[in-house]
């Protein structure tokens, strides 16, 4: 067996095994010293039956005449060969020299003969030829390595992909042509020793596997190809190796990373209107994947909203605000946005001053333009390892910077708008509310946040006659101007509604009628089109009014929350109060509900926004309302405070949030005088002189003069006009008001008397003797009241009771 140990070692032995042929060697006389497994195999010899036969054994000598020249392997013929069991088998045959082999002791060999069956053979010719076409004209890169998983054939292609000639190469490992390369599709092993491995442990092929490195030929940068592998294994199931396909993608590999940026910067970029996050967000694309370090830096003016600055001139106010790095870690700190200059000669000052992109070595400065004028200006940087820019991709950063220009820009034209309608709704809610002597008062109003824009929610506490307050709190449907604007509209309706000291339920029946005017009734009036969106509707209202005196509340809603109630023991309760249907729908009346407060008794109104949230029910944020609540002897202001710290945590929501809360409290006995008189004529100096004497008690005599007419006329109109029971009061609070009730539900009217007229003139006098006055209605007649100030030196009136 030495002899075939040393054939063993010859250059042939691989095509030789890949053919699966028969092989023995021959010496000089033609005696069989060696034989291979695969002879074996095919003729069914065992090596003690063969070896040291003659060849005539196998190969009778009719058929050994002319024999092939002794060339390499496809120069033979075919030969009859006879098998072990006496059968002949046509073989395809050659004879090989092996002159040059030497051996040990023992016979020399001579020559090998190689036999194979033919179709087999054919088979083996064929995917000869297969490589040969591969090995010169495919142009794909094609690489064999054995189960060693060292390159043992390469084509052209593949030769041309190393850059190296064959043989620098061939018998090398695959993880040493290309060291440091990995593949960077994901769920596969990332080194090629890994993947081949795999391949040939499971005779899985794996198909398009992105592998990234470097040429062996150029230390340059970094290639992309697409790798293919197979394993490669005999008709016996002998693993042979692995095969390697391989094309380079860079180009393509690197425009589809391009287009992959391109459109995970539309899906990530202009996600808010907030000019800060937009800027933070084109940062957060950018790097690392395209730049190891990004700057944004706008303009001051278009932080406010304002139009961007022409160029010209002297260069803007920058503000930088987003930087981002890949060497920043997940946990930095958060940008806090500050000026900037750059001096000049600077890119960033070239860039401002041309209006144009500047680029130098890894550095490209790209201005933000909308509607050609600059708003900022990004700055793209690139450090080790990334290479510099190259064309695509400077065309890839202006396209990356124009899509953020215009998520920029629409997120500046927001913010001049949210502004205006920002300042419009602050202007029309009350700027300060006066604290009326019938209640303590304290509350809070949160704007939504900038993403959904500017609410409708307003709130008001209106003083009206009798020392009563009118306490109203409201929602419009909808955000922006157009919010706002209808919020003051019914504020300002509410108000002038209140002052006719309507009833709750009366006063949101008349402002229902006001909503549901459709535009086209409108344009009907003032002769103009106002258009479909000038109409409010899904208005919501709360409206209360509370009178000290008698310390009853009386309340009506139109689709709003029911206010909370708390007693001076703590106890929290949501009255059962009609809804009624928000304002605009119209079809159904208003209900009202009249409640008894004992002093010091605790009112909440409050609007959705307050108690509602996205994770939160109504419900659930009105059990939270009411546990706050419940510590009612707490400071209102605290009180306000505490429920927003537990309803809002986060701060403003996607709705307005307004709270109003007030502590009820009650006239002092001495601060009323009220008296009940017959309706005739009598009962005029009676009253009279009931009034000048309460006010001399009270330290008031000053005013009896006035007092005086107005009882007269006013009792006089009713003897005259009205019926009976009549009642005077006077309420002695921060101002004299004088009322004067009956049964009638006609109203007086002030009028100028023609010199000849007997009467007409008592109600004129009245109006120029005292600063105010009015008329309200109650479902048992009406009142007439008139207000007069205390004179400069009084201090005489008592603080109302708690």
């Amino acid at each position: 067996m030495n002899a075939w140990n040393a054939a063993e070692s010859a250059d042939f032995r691989g095509p030789l095994d890949v053919a699966r042929a028969a092989t023995a060697v021959l010496d000089a006389q033609d005696l069989i010293i060696g034989w291979s497994p695969a002879a074996q195999r095919l003729l069914g010899y065992l090596p003690e039956e063969i070896v040291g036969q003659p060849l005539e054994r196998l190969v009778p000598p009719a058929v050994r005449t002319g024999d092939a020249p002794d060339d390499a392997l496809g120069g033979g013929r075919e030969l009859t060969v006879r098998h072990r069991n006496g059968r002949l088998v046509r073989m395809a045959a050659a004879f090989c020299p092996l002159a040059k082999v030497s051996a040990g002791p023992g016979p020399r060999p001579a020559r090998v003969l190689v036999a194979a069956e033919l179709e087999a053979h054919r088979l083996w010719e064929s995917r000869q030829a297969m490589l040969h076409g591969l090995a010169t004209r495919s142009p794909v890169g094609l690489g064999i390595y054995d189960t060693d998983l060292r390159l043992t054939w390469a084509n052209s292609a593949y030769i041309r992909e190393v850059g190296l000639p064959l043989r620098e190469f061939l018998g090398a490992r695959a993880d040493e042509l290309y060291p440091g390369g990995t593949f960077v599709t994901e769920g596969y092993p990332r080194t090629l020793d890994a993947v081949m491995h795999h391949v040939i442990d499971t005779g899985e092929p794996i198909l398009d596997l992105h592998f990234v490195g470097q040429q062996p030929s150029d230390p340059g940068p970094d290639h992309v190809w697409s790798c293919s592998y197979y394993r490669l294994q005999d008709t016996h199931g002998q693993v042979l190796g692995v095969c390697e396909d391989a094309f380079d993608i860079t180009g393509r590999y690197q425009a589809q990373r391009r287009l992959n940026l391109l459109v995970e910067a539309g899906a990530r970029i202009g996600t808010t209107l907030d000019m800060t996050v937009t800027a933070r967000e084109v940062s957060e694309v950018a790097v690392p994947e395209f730049a190891t370090a990004v700057t944004v830096d706008l303009m001051q003016s278009v932080l406010n909203g304002d139009e961007p600055e022409p160029a010209g001139g002297a260069l803007p106010t920058l503000v930088r605000v987003a930087t981002r790095s890949a060497h920043e870690g997940p946990d930095s700190a958060p940008y806090s946005p500050h000026r900037v200059e750059y001096p000049p000669g600077s890119l960033q000052y070239r860039s401002l001053s041309s209006g144009g992109m500047v680029r130098e070595e890894n550095t490209i400065v790209v201005p933000l333009r909308a509607g050609g004028t600059p708003m900022g200006l990004v700055t793209f940087r690139r450090g080790a390892p990334m290479t510099p820019f190259d064309k695509g991709e400077i065309e890839l950063a202006d396209e990356l910077v124009t899509r953020t220009a215009v998520c920029l820009d629409n997120a500046r034209r927001f913010t001049r708008e949210h502004t205006a309608a920002l300042t419009l709704q602050r202007d029309l809610l009350p700027q300060h509310l006066a604290s009326p002597s019938a209640v303590d008062l304290a509350y809070r109003y949160l704007p939504s946040d900038d993403r959904a824009g500017v609410g409708g929610d307003w709130f008001d506490v209106i003083g009206l006659s009798g020392t009563r307050v009118g306490l109203v709190v409201g929602d419009v449907v909808g955000h922006g101007l157009q919010a706002a604007a209808t919020m003051g509209r019914l504020r300002t309706t509410v108000r002038a509604l209140a002052r006719l000291d309507l009833a709750p339920d009366e006063l949101l029946g008349r402002l229902d009628d006001l909503v549901e005017q459709t535009a086209e009734e409108q344009a009907a009036t003032v002769g103009t089109d106002l258009g479909t969106d000038d109409v409010a509707t899904g208005v919501t209202c709360l409206y209360a009014v509370y009178d000290p005196v008698s310390r009853r509340c009386t309340m009506a809603r139109a689709g709003h929350l029911p206010p909370a109630v708390v007693d001076p023991e703590g106890g929290v309760s949501f009255p059962d109060l009609p809804a009624g249907p928000p304002l605009g729908l119209g079809g159904l009346p208003f209900e009202s509900l009249e409640l008894e407060l004992p002093v010091g008794s605790l009112l909440a109104l409050f609007t959705n926004g307050l108690v509602e949230a996205r994770d939160r029910d109504v419900d659930e944020g009105l059990r939270i309302l009411g546990g706050v609540l419940g510590e009612h002897r707490r400071p209102l202001d605290e009180l306000c405070d505490h429920a927003l710290a537990e309803l809002l945590p986060d701060g403003p929501a996607t709705d307005d949030s307004a709270l109003l809360l007030v502590r009820t409290r009650e006239l002092d006995t001495r601060q009323v005088a009220a008296w009940e008189l017959p309706a005739e004529p009598a009962a005029v100096a009676k009253a009279r002189a009931l009034a000048t004497e309460q006010l001399r008690e009270w330290g008031l005599a000053e005013l009896s003069y006035a007092t005086e007419l107005v009882v007269s006329e006013l009792f006089t109109n009713a003897v005259r006009h009205a019926a009976g029971p009549l009642h005077l009061r006077l309420l002695r609070d921060r101002t004299l008001l004088t009322e004067v009730s009956d049964t009638a539900h006609t109203s007086p009217h002030l009028r100028h008397s023609a010199s000849d007229d007997e009467g007409g003139r008592g109600l004129f006098i009245v109006a120029q003797l005292v600063p105010r006055w009015g008329t309200r209605y109650t479902p048992y007649g009406k009142t007439i009241w008139t207000e007069q100030a205390f004179p400069p030196h009084y201090s005489g009136a008592p603080r109302p009771a708690r």
